[in-house]
């Protein structure tokens, strides 16, 4: 059993794929060929944007991100404290600084009520001028943007919303991608939506920031290939990827229908003995992972590498916790939650290919 069955995906679109793929080494144009543009024009369609503009990795489509909004030294950027290193490492790449932000203990995500109090505790010391905020759709879930967005106005505060492992997830029809001012996904294989590489995207309805974004990505050009009007980066979407993309895009919906059926029979099987994901009303989650929380957790994953189930810990160690970050004494502040679920959570196999019917099998004849 895969924890996530690439596999049986490709299986699946080998022929739509074989000949997209064929197609670009057909015509030949491997960097900005004709694909990407229409991935660009198609991503934007099921997100709901006016602008979707891929690039070569997740992490950079953040770094982006941050480039056009400005961020930099002295400015404070909020995230959470449980997430991946890229939410946080690009705001200090950039010289600014991640102030953390404690956990929601029902959804994972950042939680409204502790990050209003890390913005006035900022203000208050008057060292930082906060700048923005990166919310993370972890997991699956879109974090809880209607109360995030209402904090980020009230103090003037842009919002990125990090839909790496959110995309294709929604709030009342709202899909993820498409919250705050811009948004940013990762096409990385074991994504929801993933590519057979790496690759990126950023998306808004902000003419601007689209500009801005189209520049930088190929190392601050102008109208002119050769006048580099700003200093920026090298980070375009290869061809071959886009056309890969564009095959795993139109089946994506098939692929969460599938996605939120396991879901629904992981919950059945398991709510009575662990805590089981929560999925607010209204909120649909793309179930980049599906996770639980034991407090044994060691002994709990055992007992499924025992029935041939992988399990994964994402994330073993908080951002506040982390070697690089050493420098901004966060250790000494109190997040409890994130703390506790770093401690405990555990995911289990997650795909639109999965037999979840394989795991029930094995537990049943363990019973």
């Amino acid at each position: 059993m895969q924890f996530i069955d690439l596999a049986a995906q490709y299986k699946h679109l080998k022929a739509k794929i074989d000949k997209r793929i064929q197609n670009v080494l057909d015509h030949g144009k491997y960097i900005m060929g004709p694909e990407v543009q229409e991935l660009e024009e198609k991503l934007a369609e099921y997100v709901g944007v006016k602008h979707a503009i891929t690039c070569a990795n997740g992490t950079d489509a953040l770094t982006l991100a941050m480039m056009v909004l400005n961020i930099g030294k002295n400015d404070a950027v909020f995230c959470p404290t449980f997430t991946f290193f890229a939410t946080a490492e690009v705001i200090a790449y950039e010289g600014a600084t991640p102030v953390f932000v404690d956990s929601d203990e029902a959804t994972f995500n950042i939680c409204p009520v502790d990050l209003e109090k890390r913005i006035q505790a900022t203000i208050a010391e008057g060292q930082l001028t906060p700048k923005a905020i990166i919310a993370v759709d972890l997991f699956g879930l879109p974090a809880n943007y209607p109360e995030i967005q209402k904090i980020a106005d009230k103090y003037g505060l842009k919002l990125v919303e990090d839909a790496a492992q959110g995309f294709g997830g929604s709030i009342n029809g709202k899909r993820a991608g498409s919250f705050g001012d811009i948004a940013t996904t990762s096409f990385f294989p074991a994504k929801p939506l993933g590519c057979y590489g790496d690759g990126g995207a950023i998306f808004t309805n902000n003419d601007e920031y689209a500009e801005l974004v189209k520049s930088y990505r190929v190392h601050g050009k102008g109208s002119d290939k050769y006048d580099n009007i700003r200093i920026g980066m090298n980070s375009r979407l290869d061809t071959i990827q886009a056309a890969i993309l564009l095959e795993k895009l139109a089946e994506f919906p098939n692929e969460l229908i599938s996605r939120n059926k396991v879901a629904k029979e992981y919950d059945d099987m398991l709510s009575g003995e662990y805590k089981t994901p929560q999925v607010p009303e209204g909120y649909m989650s793309s179930w980049a992972q599906y996770t639980l929380v034991s407090d044994s957790r060691d002994a709990e994953m055992a007992k499924y590498k025992e029935l041939g189930i992988p399990t994964m810990v994402y994330y073993g160690t908080c951002m506040h916790q982390q070697t690089a970050f050493s420098y901004l004494n966060s250790k000494k502040d109190n997040y409890p939650v994130a703390e506790r679920l770093a401690a405990s959570v555990f995911s289990l196999p997650m795909s639109g290919y999965l037999d979840s019917g394989y795991l029930i099998e094995k537990k049943l004849s363990k019973a």
